[in-house]
């Protein structure tokens, strides 16, 4: 028997190194799951529109809903709560319980909202925040108590953590958002302009009518997790009634089919300039009625994904974040001057005329500084990618992502991590209107959210292939 060489010692030992980070780059995904309800007291204002009004009671709650992923050597956390936004500041602060209690780093935990209006609103520092009540008592406890229930949702999950088997697909539904505005007769670009409108061309963009889904189960088949991603505003309920929307009406009717012990995460996709009103369609289009038909549809449309589930082998995660500066819109001091007399009008003044003041004072109140945000990409394998947005984003910027990742599918959460109002597309800002007119970033902002994004998921996809 002849004994092995320096170099058949050397080929063995890298076979066994590359072995061994082959198997850690599968090695078993651990997942857990946890639902914390935020929501608010009777009486605390509700966001989403140019007035106050104040909660009467409760239809159906608000929930903080985690989920911590561990592949054995990284942790992150995708967290989705049932409100209209979250502030910067509520999340950074979320961040440092979350790392004090779990040891997840800060940067590794993704929070967006689901963009219900029929929640609460949050005290943001903004100027706006003396009209709908955001500077309240009741408002600025309840953002204050925020950051701990986001924190115990993610800590309650991590707490659950146990071996799942994880694999996604995506289903399209196309007659649930639509663009909201439109090219009108006269030339201009119209916003929400009414059903049957006769002065209505065409809509001015398209729709992302992909339904991504991500199901998670345990070893042995037991349902644990399925993550819904959907571009559509949350803006259906009405009412004075907290209401999670249809994103609430969506997570019951999938435990409708897999029983009580899934749940279901939804996060919004790039829904800046859509939302649920057909405009050719003369029905009512807003109840709580309303918003368990569009929970049902997209719920049909996940249970069919099923049927198309892939699994995946790789469950290696991977994260990455980039703070960007972002140019404010421009304004002058005309600007200025006839916003302080809109404020001064109150309810006597007129919607857009709101909505340009409260810009231009919120952008003024930076005096100069660029907005700070911030892009953040999860990733898992070369299959999955997460990547984060931070507001109220047009919908042909989440599709240029889409369309130009290098992984097999792609979820945009807007909202997340932070929100600085609408960010358009760069064509978006000649043609005006309500979005462009409240946005407080300049044109351009969008596409560098873009770029910045695709750096990061090019990036990543290159450290997984390095590693096969």
């Amino acid at each position: 028997m002849n004994d092995a060489g320096p170099r058949s010692i050397k080929a063995i030992f890298l076979a066994a190194v590359c072995l061994f980070h082959c198997a850690m780059a599968r090695a078993e995904l651990r997942v857990g799951t946890a639902a914390v309800n935020i929501s608010p007291p009777a009486g605390t204002p509700m966001a989403g529109y140019y007035y106050a009004r104040g909660s009467q009671d409760v239809l159906d709650d608000l929930y903080a809903k985690a989920a911590v992923l561990d592949d054995g050597g990284t942790k992150v956390a995708l967290v989705v709560c049932d409100l209209i936004t979250l502030p910067r500041k509520t999340v950074l602060d979320a961040r440092q319980l979350i790392e004090q209690q779990t040891g997840i780093p800060g940067g590794h935990v993704m929070i967006s909202a689901t963009h219900t209006h029929t929640g609460p609103t949050l005290a943001r520092d903004s100027v706006r925040d003396d009209l709908d009540k955001g500077s309240s008592d009741p408002a600025r406890s309840y953002t204050l108590e925020l950051p701990g229930r986001i924190a115990q949702a993610v800590a309650e999950a991590n707490s659950k953590l146990a071996a799942v088997k994880v694999s996604y697909a995506r289903e399209s539904e196309d007659r649930l958002s639509f663009c909201r505005r439109f090219w009108m007769k006269d030339g201009t670009v119209g916003w929400n302009p009414g059903k049957l409108n006769p002065n209505i061309i065409r809509p001015v963009s398209p729709i992302d009518p992909e339904v991504g889904v991500v199901y998670f189960e345990t070893l042995d088949k037991k349902p644990v997790l399925t993550y819904v991603n959907f571009a559509l505003h949350a803006d259906t309920t009405g009412g004075t009634r907290i209401s999670a929307d249809y994103p609430g009406a969506l997570a019951r009717r999938i435990a409708d089919y897999k029983g009580p012990d899934m749940m279901t995460i939804f996060a919004n996709g790039a829904c800046g300039n859509l939302n649920h009103v057909n405009v050719n369609w003369a029905g009512a289009q807003t109840s709580p009625a309303e918003a368990n038909r569009l929970g049902t549809i997209l719920a049909a449309a996940v249970l069919k994904a099923y049927m198309d589930l892939k699994p995946i082998a790789d469950t290696t995660l991977r994260v990455q974040s980039e703070v960007l500066q972002l140019p404010l819109a421009p304004f002058s001091q005309e600007d200025v001057q006839e916003a302080k007399a809109t404020i001064e009008k109150k309810d006597k003044a007129k919607f857009m005329e709101q909505v340009k003041a409260y810009k231009v004072l919120d952008v003024q109140k930076r005096e100069g500084k660029p907005l700070e945000v911030e892009v953040q990409v999860i990733t898992m394998g070369d299959s999955l990618a997460w990547v984060s947005l931070p507001g109220e984003i047009f919908v042909e910027l989440g599709l240029s992502i889409k369309a130009a990742s290098p992984f097999a599918q792609t979820h945009i959460a807007e909202l997340a991590n932070g929100s600085i109002g609408y960010i358009p597309n760069r064509s978006a800002y000649a043609e005006g209107n309500y979005e462009v007119v409240s946005a407080r970033c300049a044109e351009g902002a969008g596409e560098q959210l873009v770029q910045a994004a695709l750096k990061m998921l090019e990036t990543l996809k290159a450290q997984t292939t390095r590693r096969k």
